[in-house]
């Protein structure tokens, strides 16, 4: 977990849930930032702001940013 300079370009992976009236956004490399919203469009809206301001905290506070670790597969299954 390495600390990043003040202008890192940065890629996180996202994981987006769909609830039963809303969708929720959290990231595994940032623990805390969540998002939730009526939208799948607004809640990539807010995670993306909200990923700005969690960085910008952490920063703030002389806190290390957690570098982009997490990556994405899809595993495909035969149903049973």
């Amino acid at each position: 977990m390495g600390r990043l300079g003040s202008f890192a370009s940065l890629k996180y992976l996202v994981i987006i849930e769909t609830g039963s009236t809303s969708f929720g956004a959290y990231l595994p490399d940032l623990p805390g930032c969540v998002a939730a919203a009526e939208t799948r469009r607004e809640v990539r809206k807010l995670i993306r702001e909200g990923i700005e301001l969690h960085i910008h905290a952490l920063r703030a506070a002389g806190e290390p940013v957690r570098a982009p670790m997490s990556k994405s597969e899809l595993v495909r299954i035969r149903a049973a």
